[in-house]
């Protein structure tokens, strides 16, 4: 059995990858598919001091959950079962400790996401993930 993380930020490179794991279904089968949307912690002080944690999580949650609607609609409509996950913290590394804790066979993301790094041929989370996964790593332009 194969198991592929797909890291989804709301991109159009995100989806493209989730549509290459789609399009490829053969190649995997039979397939557990994870999803995963890494939200960005709030680390401010002042943040902290006027906002409860609770009102933190949810905003992470609402967050997360629009991030993955496309990519959760596309995988719905082909009948495609999968595991989303929500988390917390620095990309490149939450991203490879999600495939880690999934015994994840293969990373497969785009060749960058919606960050500064744009006008990169790769982007600075992309090239991160690729130096610290200990599994495959495969990059959808």
């Amino acid at each position: 059995m194969s198991c592929v993380l797909v890291p989804i930020d709301g991109s159009d490179n995100a989806l493209r990858a989730l549509n290459h794991v789609v399009q490829h279904m053969k190649m995997y089968e039979p397939l557990s598919l994870h999803l995963l949307n890494v939200q960005i912690p709030i680390v401010s002080g002042a943040v902290r001091m006027f906002i409860d944690q609770e009102t933190i999580r949810r905003y992470h949650q609402e967050e997360g959950e629009t991030m993955l609607a496309k990519a959760k609609a596309m995988l719905d409509e082909a009948h495609i079962p999968y595991a989303a996950h929500i988390k917390v913290g620095h990309i490149a590394e939450t991203i490879v400790s999600t495939a880690e804790q999934n015994k994840c066979d293969q990373i497969v993301m785009g060749s960058r996401g919606l960050g500064s790094t744009a006008s990169l041929w790769l982007g600075s989370v992309t090239t991160k993930t690729l130096h610290l996964a200990q599994v495959p790593v495969t990059i959808v332009k």
